[in-house]
């Protein structure tokens, strides 16, 4: 039995690569304008928050500044979008506010604010706010943040908090968070939230979350609801997680309805892990995976990247390609590497290998190692293994694992051995476990049974199937049949067929037909043809030997183990050809029996080509029956050896005849032997009569 070593691909790598938690720093990303106003004044502190609790694979969105702000305005009117209204409403505002009307100084200043005209628009919103104007007040703050101010300009905004301004409530909560004082954040951001300010609201769940306090789906999902595009994004990836928690309590597969998910509940989101404990089932999973695809769904559609890109993997993993490929497409057009490289795994699997490399070379050269990994893989199908090596390289160097362990493939498949076992050992102890097992077996084909035996088990216990059926071999070849079979059932109960064929073969000698025979269809299912014949056997085993059918009776379907013994014939089992020939012949059908005999007896089988012989001489072809006697003869067949010796006493050439009784008496079985005997003596006496 040879070891099970990688399989014949240079690439065996997921859509994503290994999550890792972590924090970086916060840029929030805010879609959401004041309800009151439409001007979109930017807050600098926005674009310098604090630091926030975000996946690495999923760093934030670059913040648009025409979103990422505040925006005023408790007393600002509905202000036009289109350039040449802003300007007559300027002209006009500015009139105003020269005859001493205070909305129209709030409203001017906040214009030229937006501008980035910081001089002009400080004395319009210094002479509002003396009036009283809270959303002066607050855009004063604004401009003094912008200016380095940051003290003053929280003073101005508390002014205009305390007056009931959920802008400026949240500028100072966030104003606070930066300098540590969580407390004060917190009831400022309270403030603003409750005032229904998606910007708080947004602001409080990612301050809570980060404190692990309760309350963070509340008020995520309030700004989500608002139209905050980061909140539904991340909204999302918590009832992701919370969904594939779920799954794998109710022990389905992970993702069922929609995308994978790292298996954690939602960090922080305590709101949805607490309905976890009132349902359960697969109707709860399925809703939360619903739910999660409808807020990505919401967070794609207003330009979120990396929403786009799980909202893909969702719609991919059902089936639905097309749609998933927009999505990829749209993410990766902003610049999302993964999406690119998903994009291109959709397009090879579509049968366009060109347009597939254009994006795995846009991705890869953007820092994705998958790609880079992808792109190996396919110069490495064209031959062009100078190019394939360097993209490796490309993929080891964005940190990717596989990057080292496809060289190791590469240079394994060269016939360059030692720097195939460099780096299978450098990534199995990055922790690669098909790594890991390709050194042992590298190892082990060296002849150190010793080093290779910590590394194929390194490699089992991190998951690696084929590894767990190495390791049965192993012991195996120690005739410790007890541990080898242990290993053998680890890797069988994780799909392996030949390690299922292996238990079931086992059991058999043990006795335990019933649990041979459930391994045995495992194997047989996965397409082991030695499996599909054991189990034939076991159901023959069981039949009644068949009587002579009845006149008139009509032809019955083939049995279940003739179906498997076709299955394995089909294959290119040998004994499963004879099998099936034999069976065809019982039926009356000699053509299909011959056809199967011949398989089996140009693939070697000596019964097969005996029982050819059998079927031709019967048709008058003796001639032809003699060559594959011959053959079957030469092969160790006795039976076929008395048959020649026969045709040659009736052909009348008996020195012929003798040589071939000699040979069917050395051969066997008993049976033969002595009837070969006896004809042996006759020939003799015919020869000196």
């Amino acid at each position: 039995m040879d070891f099970m070593g990688d399989r014949a691909t240079l690439l065996d790598t997921g859509r994503f690569a290994q999550r890792h938690t972590g924090t970086t720093a916060g840029v929030v990303d805010l879609d959401a304008m004041d309800a009151a106003g439409a001007l979109g004044i930017v807050v600098p502190f926005d674009r310098v928050g604090p630091a926030e609790t975000v996946e690495p694979e999923d760093p934030a969105e670059p913040e648009d500044p025409a979103e990422a702000g505040e925006v005023i305005a408790d007393a600002i009117g509905s202000a036009g979008a289109v350039e040449s209204a802003e300007a007559e409403s300027e002209d006009r505002h500015r009139r105003a506010a020269e005859s001493g009307d205070v909305a129209s100084m709030s409203v001017l200043g906040a214009l030229l604010l937006r501008r980035g005209d910081l001089d002009g628009a400080e004395p319009h919103l210094r002479a509002a706010t003396a009036e009283g104007d809270r959303a002066a007040a607050n855009n004063l703050g604004v401009l003094l943040h912008q200016r380095g101010y940051a003290d003053e300009a929280a003073g101005w905004w508390r002014i205009a908090a305390v007056a009931g301004s959920a802008p400026a409530a949240h500028a100072l909560g966030r104003h606070f968070r930066e300098r540590g004082d969580e407390p004060a954040a917190e009831y400022w951001l309270r403030q603003s939230a409750e005032q229904g300010h998606a910007l708080g609201a947004y602001a409080l769940a990612d301050l809570l979350e980060h404190r692990s306090e309760p309350g963070v789906e509340r008020w995520m999902r309030a700004a989500a609801e608002q139209g905050h595009r980061e909140a539904a994004y991340r909204l999302a990836r918590a009832l992701e997680r919370a969904a594939a928690a779920a799954d794998l309590r109710a022990d389905r597969p992970q993702g069922a309805p929609g995308a994978g998910a790292s298996a954690g509940a939602a960090a922080g989101v305590r709101g949805t892990a607490g309905r976890e404990g009132r349902e359960t089932g697969a109707g709860h999973s399925d809703r939360l995976w619903r739910e999660a695809e409808q807020w990505f769904r919401q967070a794609a559609a207003r330009g979120h990247r990396r929403a786009a890109l799980h909202l893909g993997v969702i719609l991919e993993r059902r089936g639905e390609l097309k749609e998933a490929g927009r999505w990829y497409l749209t993410a990766a057009k902003d610049g999302e590497a993964r999406a690119a490289c998903a994009l291109g795994f959709l397009l090879r699997d579509a049968g366009d290998e060109e347009s597939a490399a254009v994006w795995w070379l846009r991705a890869a050269q953007d820092g994705d190692g998958n790609a880079a990994n992808a792109l190996g893989a396919l110069h490495a199908a064209r031959g062009e293994q100078q190019t394939a090596e360097r993209w490796y390289r490309a993929a080891m160097d964005a940190g990717d694992v596989n990057g080292a362990y496809n060289l190791g493939l590469l240079c394994a498949a060269q016939d360059r051995t030692p720097q195939a076992e460099q780096w299978y050992r450098r990534a199995a102890y990055a922790g690669h476990r098909e790594a890991a097992n390709a050194l042992a077996v590298l190892l082990l084909q060296a002849g150190d049974a010793t080093g290779a035996e910590p590394w194929f088990s390194k490699a089992a216990e991190a998951g690696s199937v084929d590894a767990a059926f190495n390791m049965g071999i192993l012991h195996a070849g120690r005739d410790d049949d007890g541990k080898a079979l242990r290993w053998y059932e680890r890797a069988a109960a994780a799909g392996h067929t030949e390690a299922a064929l292996q238990v079931g073969m086992a059991r058999l000698r043990d006795g335990d037909e019933r649990e041979a025979e459930r391994h045995l269809r495992c194997a047989a299912g996965g397409g082991n043809a030695e499996a599909a014949f054991r189990l034939a056997t076991v159901l023959d085993a069981r039949q009644a030997p068949p009587g002579p059918p009845a006149l008139g009776e009509p032809v019955t379907g083939k049995s279940e183990c003739e179906e498997w013994y076709e299955r394995a014939a089909e294959q290119g089992h040998r004994r499963a050809q004879v099998r099936v020939g034999m069976l065809a012949a019982a039926r009356g059908d000699l053509g299909d029996a011959a056809r199967w005999y011949r398989e089996a007896a140009e693939a070697g089988s000596r019964n097969g080509a005996f029982n050819l012989g059998l079927l031709l001489a019967r048709e008058g072809n003796e001639r032809e029956a003699a060559l594959w006697w011959a053959r079957a003869a030469r092969a160790g067949h006795g039976r076929a050896a008395l048959r020649l010796a026969l045709l040659a006493a009736r052909r009348g050439e008996l020195a012929e005849g003798q040589r071939w009784c000699a040979r069917a008496v050395e051969l066997g079985p008993a049976e033969v032997a002595e009837r070969a005997a006896a004809l042996r003596e006759a020939l003799l006496q015919e020869l000196t009569a």
